[in-house]
């Protein structure tokens, strides 16, 4: 096993939910680490033992092959993914009814079934064609807190990942202050391949989101340029509810998303979507119609 970024991913094989490091040629598989008594990543986080789990990996050969997994989203079963829209200034100047003047994040929560994992494909229903990507960065959330002040928020944080966070684009408008039912088709979106233990702030502050379409870039900012940063979310979150670990906070996504094309361009079956940052991988998905 080569040296560099720990990975950890989720993933089923054999017939049965696992989890493990991601290595050159395959997976190792850590289930039965701590004679067993984690069932998933989110239990392995809770206890604090992710660095446990990561001195656990080294050295080891993969248990499975990559073509014999399959990818399940890192956290399955988080008690909340929060999503931060409308992040970015160019993304934020598409508005037009004064949002560019906000002074606090859009908010919206996701269900764990609205994504798939790694290589799965993304589902478009038959009531809509306008299935639609937003590439972005996710944190996983390590340490219980409340009223997390920003200057704390960094110790709150377990893992970084990556989210496609697709958007069944013409059901967020079917009333005017609600998006939750554009946001959560089954199988819309994706999140992983897998989490990336968070060590230092360089893994955050400044690092290149990247979203790209059969091989066309059509997003393309640095978080530096965030209008709510990462410490400011966890503290305004956290403002409002309890962080608990294994939540997931998705950070925004930059312009370029299909809708604000001329004319607009949706995701159709056969189109691959990745999403890429710096130091924490590549989300790759394709696209497919949902069989009813």
């Amino acid at each position: 096993m080569k040296h560099g970024p720990i990975r950890f991913a989720t993933f089923i094989a054999d017939g049965a939910e696992r989890f493990g490091a991601v290595v050159e040629d395959g997976i190792v598989d850590l289930t039965a680490e701590f004679d067993g008594r984690y069932r998933h990543l989110r239990e392995v986080i809770a206890a604090g033992m992710l660095p446990i789990l990561a001195t656990a990996a080294w050295g080891r050969l993969p248990d499975f092959a990559p073509d014999a997994v399959t990818y399940r989203i890192p956290i399955p079963d988080p008690e909340k993914i929060v999503c931060i829209g409308v992040n970015y200034p160019d993304r934020n100047a598409e508005y037009k009814d004064g949002q560019a003047e906000a002074s606090r994040p859009s908010i919206f929560l996701r269900f764990a079934r609205s994504f798939v994992g790694q290589e799965q494909n993304l589902i478009r229903p038959p009531e809509s064609q306008q299935l639609d990507y937003e590439g972005e960065v996710a944190i996983v959330i390590g340490k219980e807190g409340r009223r997390i002040p920003r200057e704390a928020a960094y110790d709150h944080i377990a893992a970084l990942t990556l989210c496609n966070e697709g958007t069944i684009r013409d059901w967020v408008r079917h009333a005017k202050f609600n998006v939750t039912q554009g946001k959560n088709w089954d199988a819309s979106g994706a999140m992983g391949p897998w989490i990336v233990p968070f060590e230092s702030a360089d893994q955050l502050d400044d690092i290149e989101l990247v979203t790209r379409v059969n091989g066309e870039v059509r997003q393309q900012d640095r978080t530096s340029r965030m209008m709510f940063d990462f410490r400011y979310i966890v503290n305004y979150v956290s403002t409002f509810c309890t962080l608990v670990p294994g939540d997931v906070i998705v950070c925004g996504t930059p312009t370029g998303a299909g809708a604000r094309h001329d004319p607009p361009v949706w995701l159709k079956p056969g189109d691959i979507v990745e999403v890429e940052a710096e130091g924490i991988g590549v989300l790759r998905n394709g696209i497919e119609d949902e069989q009813c």
